[in-house]
C-alpha cells in the first residue's frame, strides 16, 4: 500500500499585500481554517469621503464560516485588530493574543458597542493546538507591548509568519525578540517563512527605543521654559512611559489629551505594563492652574487625524489647549503613507500659532517597530525556509523583499509576492497557485459596511454634486412634470430648463407608458448624462425619482 497522501495546506491573503494595513491571512487544512490577525486602514479623506475605516472584504470567510476557528493576533494596533468588531459580529470565534492585545481588543469592542470578545490570553512560548494546526507564540519586539510571531505546525510543514518585529537588543521593557528559539525553529526545519516588508528598503538595523528616550530628554533639557506637548501613537506605551519619566525628571507633571490615549494608559497601568506615581497625572481639566514649564501634554493626532486631539489644537478647536509662542510641540512618529499631506497641515497650523515643532526629521524622535534590512536578513538567516513569501507592503517591498530573500540564498522559484485573493497550496513539491478568491476592500461609513460602488457614488458626489429628478411620468397634460433639484454643484437657470427638455417632451409624448419603474429611470439618466458630458464635460451623480 502506498503512503496515505496528507491534507492540502492553502495559505489565502485577504489583506495586507500590496498595501499597507488591513492584514488578514488564513491558513486552510483539512476543514479547518485559521486566521493570523483582522486588521484595519485608514482612508484618504480625498479618495474615500466620509469613510471612518476601511476593512478586508472576507466574503471567503463567510462562504466558509464553519470551517473558521480561531483568531491569533501578532499583536494590538489597528491595523491587525482593527477589523474584528465588525467581523466577531459576523464570525464569533475565539480570539488568541497577549494580554495586552486582548485588552486592547476588548476596549475597541466596548467603544464600538459590542460585547467583548472570546478572549484567550497566551503567554510567551504557549503553544494552542486547533484543529490540524498547532500555533506557537513566539515573542518579538515591535512599538507596542506583547507582539508575537507564530510558528504553526501543519501536517505539510512549519509555516513561521514573523509578524511585525524588529530586533532591539536594548527593549524598554526588557522582553527581547526570542532569537535563541527562533535559531531552534529554524534548526528543525520550517517549510514558509512569511516576513514583514515594511523597511525592506531601509539599510543597516532599526533604532532602539531606548534611544528615543535620551533624544526626548535632550530636548526637555533645551525646551525648559516652554510647554512641552508630545504627540504619540496611543498604543506605543513604551514611548508614553519614557515621556513620562523624562517629564518627571525635568519636574513637569502629565496630562493627557485624547480618549484613545487616557484609555490605552489606563489599560496599561492595570496590567503593569506602564508604572508611574499617580501624583505625577494632572487630569487636563485641572492644567490652567499648572505653569508652562511645569507641564507636559501627552496627546493623540500624529497621523493628522480630523478629529484627533492634536488636530484640534493645530486647528485652535481644542476646548482645553491653546497653542502659542511658549510651546514646544514634538510628533514621535512617521508619517504612515498616505497621511503626509494630513501631518503637514497640523505641521503648518501649529507653527503659525507661533509653536516651536519639533519631528522625525530633525530629531530622533521615533523608532521604527519594524525591522530593516540587516534585521530581516538575520530572520531569514535563522529559519532559512525551504520557501518564502513577502507580506505586510506595498508591491514594491514585497518585489525588494523577495530580491533580498534571493541574495539570501533562496532560489527564487522558491519565494512567490503574493496578491489580495491569491490562495496557495503550500507542499514540499512547491507553492502552487490555487484559484483565487474574492478579496478586496469594505468601506465602513457610521459603523455600516459600506459596497466599494457605494463608495464610489459618495465619491462622485463629493467632487461633482448631486442632481436629483423628480418626474411625473404619466402627467402628460403637465406643462411642469419635471423638477430638478441640484445639490452641491451649482446650475444656470437656462441650463436647468434645458435638462428639463428631454425629459418633458418623452412624458408628453407618452414614451413612459409602457415602461417600468427601473426603465424610466434608466431613460432619464441616460438622457442627463449625455447634456452634462456635452455642455460642462462632467457629470454630477444623477438621482432619478419616477411618480406615476
Amino acid at each position: 500500500m502506498g503512503k496515505a497522501q496528507k491534507p492540502k495546506l492553502k495559505i489565502i491573503f485577504l489583506g495586507g499585500v500590496g498595501e499597507i494595513g488591513k492584514n488578514l491571512t488564513a491558513l486552510e487544512c483539512n476543514d479547518n481554517i485559521i486566521l493570523i490577525d483582522c486588521g484595519m486602514s485608514f482612508p484618504d479623506p480625498e479618495i474615500n469621503p466620509g469613510v471612518d475605516y476601511i476593512i478586508p472584504d472576507y466574503s471567503y470567510l463567510l462562504e466558509n464560516k464553519d470551517k473558521v476557528k480561531a483568531v491569533f493576533l501578532t499583536h494590538g494596533h489597528e491595523d491587525h485588530i482593527g477589523a474584528l468588531p465588525v467581523f466577531l459580529k459576523d464570525i464569533p470565534v475565539p480570539v488568541y493574543g497577549s494580554d495586552i492585545s486582548i485588552a486592547f481588543l476588548d476596549n475597541k469592542l466596548r467603544r464600538n458597542g459590542f460585547k467583548e470578545a472570546d478572549g484567550i490570553v497566551v503567554e510567551d512560548g504557549e503553544v494552542i493546538e486547533i484543529g490540524s494546526f498547532k500555533v506557537e507564540f513566539v515573542a518579538v519586539t515591535h512599538s507596542i507591548a506583547g507582539s508575537f510571531a507564530l510558528s504553526i505546525e501543519t501536517p505539510q510543514g512549519v509555516v513561521f509568519y514573523t509578524g511585525d518585529f524588529k530586533i532591539d537588543h536594548t527593549p524598554v521593557d526588557g522582553r527581547h525578540t526570542d532569537l535563541r528559539r527562533i535559531a531552534e525553529i529554524g534548526k528543525k526545519g520550517v517549510l514558509l517563512m512569511l516576513q514583514d516588508s515594511t523597511n525592506v528598503e531601509r539599510p543597516g538595523y532599526t533604532m532602539s527605543e531606548s534611544q528615543v528616550g535620551k533624544s526626548l530628554d535632550n530636548i526637555f533639557n533645551d525646551n525648559q521654559d516652554n510647554r512641552i506637548i508630545i504627540a504619540t501613537f496611543a498604543s506605543n506605551i513604551h514611548r508614553v512611559q519614557q515621556i513620562i519619566n523624562v517629564a518627571i525628571k525635568y519636574g513637569r507633571r502629565v496630562a493627557f489629551s485624547g480618549r484613545s490615549m487616557e484609555s490605552m494608559v489606563e489599560i496599561a497601568k492595570k496590567l503593569h505594563a506602564m508604572d508611574y506615581p499617580y501624583d505625577a497625572i494632572v487630569e487636563l481639566d485641572k492644567i490652567s492652574g499648572i505653569p508652562y514649564d511645569k507641564l507636559c501634554i501627552i496627546s493623540t493626532g500624529t497621523q493628522g487625524e480630523h478629529d484627533s486631539a492634536l488636530t484640534r489644537m493645530a486647528f485652535a478647536d481644542h476646548k482645553k489647549v491653546v497653542i502659542g509662542e511658549s510651546d514646544t510641540v514634538i510628533l514621535s512618529a512617521s508619517p504612515i503613507p498616505g497621511n503626509e499631506r494630513s501631518i503637514y497641515k497640523v505641521i503648518n497650523n501649529l507653527s503659525k500659532q507661533g509653536a516651536k515643532v519639533i519631528y522625525e526629521s530633525l530629531y530622533e524622535i521615533h523608532a521604527s517597530g519594524h525591522a530593516c534590512r540587516e534585521e530581516l536578513k538575520l530572520m531569514l538567516q535563522l529559519i532559512s525556509p525551504k520557501y518564502f513569501i513577502p507580506v505586510h507592503g506595498e508591491y514594491r517591498h514585497l518585489k525588494r523583499h523577495q530580491e533580498l530573500a534571493v541574495e539570501m540564498g533562496i532560489p527564487k522559484y522558491n519565494t512567490l509576492i503574493p496578491e489580495l485573493g491569491f490562495c496557495i497550496d503550500v507542499s514540499k513539491k512547491g507553492l502552487l497557485q490555487d484559484t483565487p478568491v474574492k478579496a478586496g476592500a469594505t468601506m465602513v461609513v457610521d459603523g455600516l459596511e459600506t459596497e466599494y460602488e457605494q463608495m464610489l457614488d459618495r465619491r462622485k458626489i463629493a467632487f461633482e454634486g448631486l442632481v436629483i429628478v423628480v418626474a411625473k411620468v404619466n402627467d402628460t397634460e403637465n406643462s411642469d412634470a419635471v423638477e430638478i433639484i441640484p445639490k452641491g454643484i451649482e446650475l444656470e437657470e437656462k441650463f436647468i430648463e434645458e435638462l428639463k427638455d428631454p425629459i418633458q417632451y418623452k412624458i408628453v409624448g407618452g414614451d413612459f407608458y409602457a415602461l417600468t419603474r427601473e426603465e424610466s429611470e434608466r431613460q432619464i439618466k441616460k438622457a442627463l448624462t449625455r447634456i452634462f458630458y456635452s455642455k460642462l464635460k462632467r457629470c454630477p451623480l444623477i438621482v432619478p425619482i419616477v411618480v406615476e
